[in-house]
């Protein structure tokens, strides 16, 4: 009996090894996993930023309050927000910031830049600000860009239908 439980703890925990090196085997690593000379090694926003990095790479539109999805991105409602319209944009590739974006990140930005367009012609928004955080301003360490807009829904066609801006 004794045994037994002694192989199923094992086999649970080599199965949790295997499972955890699936989920954040794409992620980056954040400073909270540091071993040696860490001088603040856990913030919240790293913590989130893995999970995030996790979730958006493994689950997709299974997350909750998913909006739209492509290959290369996923476009979520912003689960607090405080405008009509406040959508969230992640690539699927863990990127940390928009300052550690390279060469080889550009089809997820393109891809990004493209479903946020999507995005603004589907809710048919006239007044809206795209925008994305430093390290030192992101709550989840994971390079996202929010869509905001105070419009709201506007009716399809709306965008064609109004007369240009005045110009002075």
């Amino acid at each position: 009996m004794l045994r037994s439980r002694w192989l199923l703890a094992g086999l649970t925990f080599l199965v949790g090894i295997a499972v955890g090196g699936w989920l954040f085997a794409k992620s980056q690593p954040r400073s909270f996993l540091a071993v040696s000379k860490c001088e603040v090694c856990y913030k919240p926003s790293d913590l989130a930023g893995l999970l995030a990095s996790a979730g958006i790479q493994r689950a997709g539109a299974a997350l909750p309050l998913v909006v739209k999805e492509t290959d290369r991105c996923l476009a979520i409602e912003h689960p607090f927000k405080k405008r009509r319209v406040h959508l969230v944009i992640f690539p699927k590739k863990d990127i940390k910031s928009i300052g550690d974006v390279s060469v080889e990140d550009e089809p997820y930005l393109l891809d990004c830049i493209g479903l946020i367009r999507d995005l603004i012609v589907e809710n048919g928004l006239l007044h809206y600000r795209v925008e994305t955080n430093g390290p030192g301003l992101q709550h989840v360490t994971y390079l996202h860009f929010h869509l905001v807009s105070t419009d709201g829904r506007v009716p399809p066609g709306a965008i064609e239908a109004s007369p240009p801006a005045a110009h002075p």
